[in-house]
């Protein structure tokens, strides 16, 4: 077998777990901060959280794909070693990219939320008179 092919199979195999793995941690912790982000409300928060790892996947399994062609032949064990490193250091640094950007948006979401939290005027009190002749 051509060790072209090899590179490419362990590239797509390695890459693809790493994105899988990736985009399911990224799911389980986000999960909080966008319920936060979105004021507690659940639903709301689950389906965004699933629709972010849709988009997830497109995005980097598409990059991982288009990525994958090789200008060179690969003809001995170390070339197939450095074009592996390569490709897999550029994947991580796209999965990297991809995080601190979701991270990122979410955080400025999460910002303006408190703002507007902390701009709404506090509910007088209930029920309660002033003195007479204070």
């Amino acid at each position: 077998m051509d060790l072209t092919v090899v590179a490419y199979v362990i590239y797509l195999l390695i890459s693809i777990g790493l994105t899988v793995w990736v985009a399911r941690t990224l799911s389980r912790n986000g999960r909080v901060f966008i319920g936060d982000v979105l004021h507690g409300n659940e639903k709301l928060a689950d389906a965004v959280n699933q629709l972010l790892v849709v988009g997830f996947y497109l995005v980097n399994i598409g990059f991982v794909t288009l990525f994958l062609r090789s200008n060179k032949e690969v003809e001995t064990a170390r070339a197939l070693f450095e074009t592996l490193s390569v490709k897999l250091g550029v994947v991580l640094l796209v999965l990297g990219v991809m995080h601190l950007g979701n991270v990122w948006v979410l955080n400025k979401m999460r910002r303006r939320g408190i703002m507007e939290r902390q701009q709404t005027p506090p509910v007088p009190p209930q029920g309660w008179t002033a003195p007479v002749g204070a």
